[in-house]
């Protein structure tokens, strides 16, 4: 039986005994209570000092891990829950990692034991609401990205016609590629004057209008071809553009 501990700062790690030293004492003090049930401590500690529970990259964590996937832990003692790790989807990922190596873990201060039935019924609560939390997350982000869309934003992604990358790269908008630009206000101008998308097709084909030029990953060229129907459809359709006052012209 392995106890886990993390300290999010390493303030007071040099005094004689810290938290890690009183976490460490409280798993010790239950495992010895278990001693009736054949449970026993090993001598490696697992101290994650200085490093957060927000955080799964631990080394301590890591090297407890390890252990579980060899098969050599079949229950591990924590101070609190939080110590294991702070987000729930961790937490989730965590137990689903120790139920398929047959460990389960404890947590000494919250009356907490994956190996009870009560546990259990905790654990699958636990896990509804990670579940919830990641819905709900993926959710509130497509709404941003679709409200950032909307007001033509740019939300990463392959860079429409016209633009390039923002020299600073905090910033999340485009800045306008003249040289391109001329490209997107002739389309939008033959367009006009087209009496429908097929006939734009082969204006543009005609006057060889090309896609955006860009650097594929091995370094090669990707792009520069003309641009067929559906592209088009798109680039007109594009938010990016109508939001953009260098488009009006």
């Amino acid at each position: 039986m392995r106890h886990l501990h993390a300290k999010s700062t390493d303030e007071g790690l040099n005094q004689g005994f810290n938290s890690l030293d009183a976490q460490h004492e409280a798993c010790a003090a239950y495992i010895a209570s278990q001693r009736h049930e054949g449970c026993r401590a090993v001598k490696e500690r697992y101290d994650d000092g200085g490093f957060s529970g927000g955080k799964t990259e631990r080394p301590a964590l890591k090297r407890l891990l390890a252990e579980i996937d060899a098969g050599r832990i079949s229950k591990i003692v924590v101070y609190k829950i939080d110590r294991l790790t702070r987000s729930l989807a961790d937490f989730a990922k965590l137990v689903e990692r120790l139920e398929a190596k047959g460990c389960s873990f404890v947590s000494v201060t919250q009356a907490f034991n994956s190996s009870t039935s009560m546990g259990r019924l905790t654990l699958n609560v636990l896990l509804s609401f990670a579940q919830f939390e990641r819905e709900i997350t993926a959710e509130r982000i497509r709404d941003k990205i679709a409200a950032s869309k909307k007001r033509g934003l740019w939300m990463g992604g392959t860079l429409p016609l016209g633009y390039d990358r923002h020299p600073d790269p905090r910033e999340q908008v485009l800045a306008v590629n003249e040289t391109e630009a001329a490209t997107v206000r002739q389309i939008f101008g033959l367009y006009e004057h087209c009496a429908s998308l097929s006939a734009l097709a082969e204006e543009v084909r005609r006057l060889d209008l090309r896609s955006k030029s860009r650097p594929g990953r091995d370094g090669c060229e990707m792009g520069n071809r003309p641009l067929a129907r559906g592209q088009l459809h798109y680039l007109l359709s594009n938010p990016v553009y109508r939001s953009h006052p260098r488009w009006s012209d």
